[in-house]
């Protein structure tokens, strides 16, 4: 990275839900000596951010506050230029988030978002990723419970397996909790650009080079059930399995031919069947402007569950991963995903690119393609669990778990 940085970290958007719960870890977990700074359009709300930061720790009463908005390119400049690494939490990204990624990716420095939204991530790797990997700046998004589970349990349970023969993977997500307006609004915003989502996947592909002596797929998974725990395997079409497959191409540990799925674990039918009605007819109704405005107007920013609720909120994963005569079950698992665990999770990949000894890299990044086991090793220290909850021999059936709705389901309790 180019030059002397005034800061190790600083902290976009430490004013909204997400973003305060991520600066108030960073005011109970960062090392002593971290150089950080928060940064946000309002000085007025940023020093009420600090003076709850300051209750934790007295030292950060003088914390710095940096005046930028997204509007203003020569604000954002200034903070990428003073920074070895910006973590932005401001959403929907798709309207706000670019300004940032290209200040970003000329300075040199390195970025960390949490988005969720696919159309952003493509067109930032259209628009940037060059850019960034001329200067050295790894810009890597969704840094949240999007996708750091997903990637990063995927890694782990591949690092059980033989990296010499075809690995396949599917992963079941079960999770309780309650989520923020700016989730709402950011999820809503992508259901309304489901046209716009396609066209600049399209873009990507037409410019990502893909390995040449490896296979790499994201499939699309079918509705299953177990009948070994009575639980539904319902495919999720969120960005998850697109991050999984981008680090099985950095990475040749994921072996020469390796296939990903993602789904949710529901243990009733008919909740599967509503919440599919209720999503479509919400799509549709995304589609008509006034529709759209008076849903996005519901949950006013800023706001979210109370820490009672969070509390109460958990996830799991668990994933089945086979290859090379053996199968593997593994388990991710945490606390409130969406806004106690994702701060975490952002602010120890903050911690990480900033502190941490990385393998050189640069240009539009994964989770697991930027940090890898450093960031691993960093989230269990953090609570996070990893672990392995089963390994056998198995006799390799080549393509099995593509030809079925789901192996073995009931890994996903």
């Amino acid at each position: 990275m180019a030059g002397k940085r005034t800061y190790d970290v600083v902290l976009f958007g430490a004013t909204g839900f997400t973003g305060g719960l991520t600066a108030e870890y960073l005011a109970r977990h960062a090392p002593s000596g971290l150089r950080w700074a928060l940064a946000g359009r309002n000085q007025g709300r940023l020093a009420a951010v600090r003076d709850r930061l300051a209750a934790i720790d007295p030292t950060l009463a003088g914390l710095p506050l940096l005046t930028a908005d997204v509007t203003d390119a020569d604000s954002l400049r200034a903070v990428a230029e003073s920074a070895r690494v910006v973590a932005s939490t401001v959403g929907p990204y798709i309207h706000h988030g670019e300004p940032l990624v290209a200040a970003c990716a000329r300075a040199g420095t390195d970025y960390l978002d949490i988005t969720g939204e696919p159309e952003f991530v493509d067109l930032m790797y259209v628009r940037h990723h060059p850019e960034a990997t001329r200067t050295g700046a790894r810009l890597v998004h969704a840094c949240g419970f999007d996708s750091i589970p997903h990637d990063l349990g995927v890694w782990f349970t591949v690092k059980q397996l033989p990296a010499d023969a075809p690995i396949a993977v599917d992963g079941y997500v079960r999770a309780g909790g309650k989520f923020s307006a700016g989730t709402y609004q950011s999820a809503l915003t992508a259901f309304s650009r489901t046209k716009q989502a396609s066209q600049a996947a399209r873009e990507r592909r037409a410019v990502e080079p893909r390995p040449t002596d490896r296979r790499v797929r994201a499939a699309p998974g079918r509705l299953g059930r177990s009948a070994e725990l009575g639980i539904w395997t319902v495919p999720l079409p969120t960005i998850d399995p697109q991050v999984v497959r981008r680090s099985a191409a950095a990475r040749p540990e994921y072996g020469p031919n390796f296939r990903y799925r993602h789904f949710a674990a529901v243990k009733r039918l008919p909740t599967v069947l509503a919440a599919g009605a209720g999503l479509g007819a919400l799509v549709g109704l995304l589609k008509l402007p006034p529709t759209r405005r008076w849903l996005l107007g519901r949950l006013a920013s800023g706001h979210g569950p109370t820490p009672q609720q969070r509390a109460a909120s958990w996830f799991r994963v668990r994933f089945v991963g086979t290859g090379g005569g053996r199968r593997v079950v593994t388990e991710v698992a945490g606390g409130d995903p969406g806004y106690d665990e994702t701060a975490k999770m952002l602010a120890e990949s903050a911690l990480c690119l900033a502190l941490d000894e990385l393998a050189p890299a640069a240009g539009q990044l994964t989770p697991v393609a930027a940090m890898g086991d450093a960031l691993l090793d960093r989230l269990v220290r953090a609570g996070l669990t990893f672990r392995v909850l089963k390994q056998e021999a198995v006799r390799q059936v080549p393509e099995a778990a593509d030809r079925t709705a789901a192996p073995d389901a009931g890994a996903a309790a």
